[in-house]
């Protein structure tokens, strides 16, 4: 028989495509790709995947592995989607692609399948980072698939499907909102959230942290460590990338941080609906910023900021694993070198606070700065300077004199 391996989640697609794969007559091999989805029971999900009939069911857990090379290079570029989205999903799935098609090299299987639908960017993120690594790849997209679609209008029919096979799944017909949950954040769409009258944040259950409403009375205080526009360090505390990732999400959690409601431009042209929490990386996005404003050179930070939209684009549509992007990241990698220092953030009710901030490489001076009398500026040198700057709007306004 033909084998094939699925990104296998456990939820209601890949529930479904399972049994929709062994239909069409393939031997499946699952794959769970843990990424620290914090809503889920792996040993649950590894054993439905045994009970519905998956040759073999694997988890590969790459947590580490997303947030120190995934996660925080993106994050050193300040990178946010139509200046709003984390890109928690995107980055997520190059790396998900590059586990499936290791396990598919392993157990010889065919092909790669994956459950994301033809309307979605998900699709583009799987299939551009399969393509790159293999480029000889069978890619199956049942949800391209007439037929598959036939099946499955909906996601009322996908929950009926599975009712008749007894497959257990989370989404039901009253509330069918779908969530994709990893260690840097959760994302909800579809169903009520569809209908741009409704508030999201009020429909969607929350998995990560309270909401600003509830958070606690107080200010927290939190101190991030960075090196070479890596974190380090919590509250003195060294830690691994995905240390430092739980704990902010931890703290930033309680404090009611990091939730977005957002209209987007999907790769595939139309505009779509998310709610997003990522409170970890929100943290994260403001202590690195902070700390740029004392280290990076104007006009170096000027340029990494003309650039940064387009890095998150990429990474958005999914084009990782590409010669442009290697440029991108080995660029940000000499450009953060001098940003190392400490950040102390105060967090109350989902607000972040600049508290203190300090660095060795500090290009702030004091004596320049001050607005007080002295110091080691010297305000005649702006008189030349500035005469220098106006020369050709002063032969400009000779030539081509503006009405006033």
């Amino acid at each position: 028989m033909p084998s094939c391996v699925l990104a296998y989640s456990g939820g209601l697609d890949t529930s479904v495509i399972l049994g929709w794969l062994q239909d069409q007559g393939y031997d499946v091999h699952c794959v769970y790709v843990d990424l620290g989805q914090p809503c889920e029971d792996r040993e649950a999900i590894m054993q439905k995947a045994h009970d519905c009939g998956a040759v073999s069911a694997r988890l590969v857990d790459v947590q580490e592995e997303l947030c120190r090379d995934f996660a925080f290079p993106v994050l050193q570029w300040q990178a946010k989607y139509e200046s709003i989205y984390l890109l928690g999903t995107s980055i997520a799935r190059p790396l998900i692609s590059k586990v499936c098609l290791e396990v598919a090299r392993e157990v010889g299987a065919e092909a790669y399948v994956h459950g994301a639908t033809g309307k979605g960017n998900d699709q583009c993120r799987f299939q551009l980072a399969a393509e790159a690594l293999d480029p000889n790849v069978k890619m199956i997209a049942p949800w391209r698939i007439k037929e598959f679609r036939e099946l499955f209008p909906g996601r009322t029919e996908m929950i009926a499907y599975c009712e008749s096979k007894g497959i257990p799944v989370k989404a039901s017909v009253s509330k069918p909102y779908s969530s994709d949950e990893n260690c840097l954040h959760i994302s909800y769409e579809a169903g009520d959230l569809e209908d741009l009258e409704i508030n999201g944040v009020d429909v969607v259950d929350f998995g990560m942290g309270v909401s600003p409403q509830d958070a606690p009375d107080e200010v927290e205080k939190v101190t991030i460590q960075i090196d070479k526009g890596v974190p380090v360090a919590v509250n003195g505390e060294q830690l691994s990338p995905l240390g430092i990732v739980k704990t902010l999400n931890d703290i930033g959690g309680r404090n009611g941080v990091g939730r977005i409601d957002m209209v987007e431009n999907r790769f595939v042209g139309m505009k779509s609906r998310g709610v997003y929490e990522s409170p970890g990386m929100t943290v994260l996005y403001d202590a690195l910023l902070v700390l740029e404003q004392l280290t990076m050179d104007r006009d170096l930070c000027h340029l990494r900021d003309r650039l940064k939209a387009e890095v998150a684009e990429m990474v958005y549509y999914g084009h990782w694993y590409c010669a442009r992007m290697d440029a991108l990241l080995a660029f940000n990698e000499s450009a953060m070198q001098h940003v190392t220092g400490e950040v102390t953030l105060g967090l109350y009710k989902g607000n972040i606070i600049v508290e203190s901030r300090k660095s060795p490489n500090s290009l702030y001076d004091e004596g320049i700065a001050t607005m007080e009398g002295g110091g080691s500026y010297n305000q005649d040198d702006a008189e030349g300077f500035l005469r220098i700057m106006g020369l050709p709007y002063r032969v400009q306004g000779r030539i081509t004199p503006r009405d006033y």
